[in-house]
């Protein structure tokens, strides 16, 4: 069964990206820890991040830092933190979670809810820095 990542990729879940390639997909986290958290995937469906070939792995990693570079625009007093946790979702993913404080990316917090409009305006700022 296809994970809700690869729905996702897909198409059939709509998302809010921040950027894609043919390979990788990054998107706001819909149960975010604070705004701007992102989400970045492979297109490719793996479970655990581990499990990536060597190559996928790297080029994980670069598209990643590529998101992070422009979230560290979008936001530029706070620090881009990077998690991988593993249970979530099967289907391999980094977090980039802009924060001011260790807190910040506490995954026991209560997750933040936006609307629709507050997460386009959200998806904008960071595309357009």
């Amino acid at each position: 069964m296809a994970s809700i990542f690869t729905k996702i990729v897909q198409g059939e879940i709509p998302s809010y990206k921040i950027a894609e390639d043919d390979h990788h997909l990054a998107f706001l986290d819909m149960m975010p820890l604070v705004k701007g958290h992102c989400l970045i995937i492979p297109k490719q469906e793996v479970d655990l991040i581990f499990d990536l070939e060597n190559e996928d792995f790297k080029d994980l990693w670069g598209f990643a830092q590529k998101v992070a570079q422009k979230m560290k625009k979008a936001f530029p007093d706070l620090r881009i933190a990077v998690a991988v946790i593993g249970l979530e979702v099967p289907h391999a993913h980094i977090h980039l979670i802009p924060i001011h404080k260790m807190e910040d990316m506490n995954f026991k917090n209560e997750r933040l809810k936006f609307s629709a409009e507050e997460y386009r305006e959200i998806q904008k700022h960071i595309i357009n820095s």
